[in-house]
């Protein structure tokens, strides 16, 4: 496992990492590898066209179709 040594880091970012590990009862340390794994490790992001790609068929367009009413008057007339 590497090491990292982060110098010049703003003495508000310190106090606010020491202060987000002690609210989740870990050190700085253990914090700040936290933050770096959820910041570098999550998935990748998907196009706007991978997700819908990976929408289920789920019918027609027919079948979406909105039905005006007769007796109910059209709203903006």
């Amino acid at each position: 496992m590497a090491n990292l040594l982060v110098r010049n880091v703003d003495a508000d970012i310190s106090q606010a990492l020491k202060e987000r590990a002690s609210a989740h009862g870990v050190s700085a340390e253990a914090e700040h590898r936290r933050i770096l794994e959820e910041a570098l490790l999550r998935p990748k992001r998907r196009s706007f066209l991978q997700v819908l790609a990976d929408m289920p068929d789920v019918g027609h367009d027919e079948d979406f179709a909105r039905r005006q009413d007769e007796a109910t008057p059209p709203v903006f007339d």
